[in-house]
């Protein structure tokens, strides 16, 4: 009778401590869970600061755009995207998106291209689901405007690139040249097409930038009685910022310095013409039409900074995206119709989530063995409380 007892009597510390281990271990998974896959994010980019444009004379401060850019998010597709990497890339750039539209509240968000990763394979239906997710992930409220230029994964390359594409991709994003908000004047480049080889899609967006270079030249030079000026909307007379997926020409990234540049074993690899980087006549084409104050491109996947002929500041901007980089940024820039500065923020690294995963289950495991061994302790005393009871 008092052996009944006693065995009833463990059996019900038993059940506890097996309930508190549960209650234990899952409070762990549940706390590296909440922390990988949200707070990390409010964590990181809550340190992120728009920059201050420099100060003008008292009194005569104008209004402040605030600009978030982005490139390279290259959205899976289904030829060689693969579900599990689907999910946590997408999820991760969903995350650190909707947190950086919650804690900045950016008036305007750019993306420079590649937006898609099979854009330029994509059947009609797979184009429409890989857009349902697009806008589920880039989903913004109404004030918040959201700008796309084309890139090369998105349309193809120049050789992969036909009307039904450019159309297709237009006809979400929007076939705009110019984005001029608070006096500042955006010109959005579609750089896949500067082949330079007279093609028909070439020739349409040679001749669409040469009327926005016009119109931009007549705001900013203001000329009198000009037969060439008359007529049309006044733009701000402020020189424009270029958006554009592929970077001006440029040798290498030899001259790239920076956490999130290229790979020093990469740096010195001499990029190619109208693959890696525009041409040299469609760059200084593009300088000579805008005499733009800034150029911001994509593509690279890095980050690189050049300076080009006439002092002209172009930035690369790195993939937004863990699937191309482990430390993935975007620029915050505010602008006024004279004045910029630019200021980066960088994205949790993937790094950090997964060694956050490693030592949470590197936790689960101590937990549960020393609970087993807790465990074994009663059921010895069991055991030899039981051959003693038996022997006699």
């Amino acid at each position: 009778m008092a052996l009944t007892l006693w065995l009833r009597r463990h059996s019900f510390c038993l059940s506890r401590r097996k309930r508190s281990l549960l209650l234990k271990l899952t409070a762990v998974a549940l706390a590296s869970f909440l922390f990988c896959e949200f707070l990390i994010y409010y964590l990181v980019i809550f340190w992120c600061r728009w920059p201050e444009v420099g100060t003008p004379a008292p009194g005569k401060r104008g209004p402040v755009l605030k600009a978030m850019f982005l490139a390279d998010t290259h959205l899976l597709g289904e030829i060689t995207g693969h579900w599990l990497d689907k999910l946590r890339r997408e999820w991760q750039m969903e995350r650190a998106f909707q947190t950086a539209l919650w804690l900045l509240q950016p008036e305007v968000v750019f993306i420079l291209g590649d937006v898609f990763d099979e854009g330029k394979w994509s059947s009609s239906k797979a184009w429409e689901e890989e857009m349902a997710r697009f806008r589920q992930m880039f989903r913004h409220p109404g004030h918040v405007q959201l700008k796309v230029v084309a890139g090369n994964h998105d349309i193809g390359f120049h050789y992969e690139m036909s009307p039904y594409k450019v159309r297709r991709f237009e006809e979400v994003f929007s076939s705009d040249r110019l984005f001029s908000w608070k006096g500042v004047n955006f010109v959005m480049v579609n750089s896949v097409a500067l082949e330079g080889d007279g093609c028909s899609i070439c020739s349409e967006v040679e001749a669409e930038l040469t009327e926005v270079s016009r119109r931009l030249n007549c705001s900013r030079e203001q000329v009198p009685g000009s037969s060439q000026c008359k007529g049309g909307q006044q733009l701000p007379a402020s020189a424009p910022i270029l958006l554009q997926h592929y970077p001006l020409y440029r040798a290498s990234d030899a001259n790239c310095s920076g956490e999130d540049a290229a790979p020093p074993e990469e740096r010195n690899i001499p990029f190619q013409e109208k693959y890696d980087v525009l041409s040299r006549e469609a760059s200084q084409k593009l300088l000579w039409w805008f005499r733009p104050r800034l150029i911001l491109s994509g593509h690279t996947h890095s980050a690189c900074e050049v300076l080009h002929r006439g002092g002209v500041p172009e930035i690369s901007v790195p993939s937004f995206s863990w699937r191309n980089r482990n430390n993935p940024s975007f620029i915050m820039g505010s602008f006024t119709p004279r004045d910029h500065a630019l200021s980066k923020c960088f994205l949790p690294l993937e790094g950090t989530v997964l060694s956050t995963y490693c030592a949470a289950a590197g936790l689960l495991v101590v937990l549960t063995f020393a609970r087993l061994e807790c465990l074994a302790s009663p059921f010895l005393s069991v055991w030899t409380l039981l051959r003693m009871h038996m022997a006699r």
